[in-house]
């Protein structure tokens, strides 16, 4: 028997079973209307990269290929193949030489828009990486094109340590690191949060915009993060203690504590953030859950307090900027090369 494109499971609500039925038929109708899209462009890719290369002078030989084709398919089909388009097709075929050879490509899962933002990507190991992840966490077109436009990848990659972003790409979500500090980016771009590019407002704002945009700050976050608490009330003999924001990680089994600075960081800072945790860890850690880490999340960070505080040796707090407008890549790479070194100073001691 032809295998059924619509599953459901019977209940006792008509209303219910009809959307099952109806989404599962969407759902099937637009995975096959993507892979057959993806396949067309995959193979006018490869069809013209084989033209293209019966030409002596391959570059002016594939320009006036890839003209002429564009008019005729014009005539015959309307929209949807100007030359733009078909050298997009070309550049799929050479990038995803084995896309659909691959479980990626075999899923559906990710549009031909996906992969259209993925081709501006000149880095392969970044697009490769970009890839996986859209795939893996599902992201939407506007998700990708924002962290390749924050240049997510290359902020792991340059802030922390060198191997993660390439050994994420080929393990999966059950076999990660445990080492907090790949749990930790620095910068965090947050220009989502609609806040002015200076500094010229209050904590309870930033920390009110996060909440507003929760979904998309944890997705800034990273992998494994879960919402927890906002001004987590703790109460002891020294008096009632407020904490920003709290999260929780099932990957790496701890709760996370941020604390919200709208300045540069300061001894008192990192001083409050490690009462924050000892605190936590007494009175909210339970069995099975790992040391609690706490980020200090703040306008500026400072080498002296890397060098010259408790963050120089401890594994459990961290500081990490950021940055409510989206950078141009110069700057963004220059803010990466800052927090790295940074990182490094904080790690000396640790180290040695």
């Amino acid at each position: 028997m032809r295998e059924m494109i619509v599953n459901y499971v019977q209940t006792d609500n008509l209303l219910a079973d009809a959307r099952q039925i109806i989404d599962a038929a969407r759902q099937y109708a637009y995975r096959s209307v993507n892979m057959a899209m993806l396949q067309r462009n995959w193979f006018l890719g490869k069809r013209i990269s084989m033209e293209v290369l019966k030409g002596e002078s391959r570059a002016e030989y594939g320009a006036e290929v890839i003209k002429q084709l564009s008019k005729n398919l014009t005539n015959i089909y309307g929209k949807g193949f100007t030359k733009t388009y078909l050298y997009s097709f070309v550049r799929f075929y050479k990038m995803f030489p084995e896309i659909f050879q691959s479980s990626i490509g075999k899923s559906g899962i990710l549009s031909w828009t996906h992969y259209f933002l993925l081709l501006d990507v000149d880095n392969d190991d970044a697009r490769n990486w970009y890839a996986h992840e859209a795939y893996v966490e599902n992201w939407s077109v506007s998700t990708l094109r924002r962290n390749i436009g924050s240049q997510y990848y290359f902020r792991l990659l340059g802030s922390q340590h060198k191997d993660i972003v390439k050994k994420e790409s080929t393990q999966s979500v059950a076999k990660p690191h445990t080492d907090n500090l790949d749990f930790i980016k620095n910068p965090v771009v947050a220009e989502f949060l609609g806040l002015a590019s200076n500094a010229d407002f209050y904590e309870s704002d930033l920390e009110t915009s996060i909440i507003t945009h929760l979904q998309k700050f944890i997705m800034e976050l990273g992998k494994g993060y879960a919402f927890v608490a906002r001004q987590q009330h703790i109460r002891t003999d020294m008096g009632d203690f407020y904490i920003d924001l709290v999260f929780y990680n099932y990957i790496l089994k701890c709760f996370l504590l941020i604390d919200l600075k709208t300045s540069q960081i300061t001894h008192q800072d990192v001083g409050q953030m490690d009462m924050y945790i000892r605190m936590y860890d007494n009175l909210k850690r339970t069995e099975g859950d790992n040391p609690t880490i706490g980020l200090i999340l703040c306008s500026q960070t400072s080498e002296d307090i890397a060098r010259y505080s408790i963050l120089n040796d401890s594994q459990q707090i961290f500081q990490a900027r950021y940055l409510t407008y989206l950078p141009t890549e110069e700057e963004l790479r220059r803010e990466i090369e800052c927090q790295k070194e940074i990182f490094l100073l904080q790690q000396e001691e640790r180290n040695e």
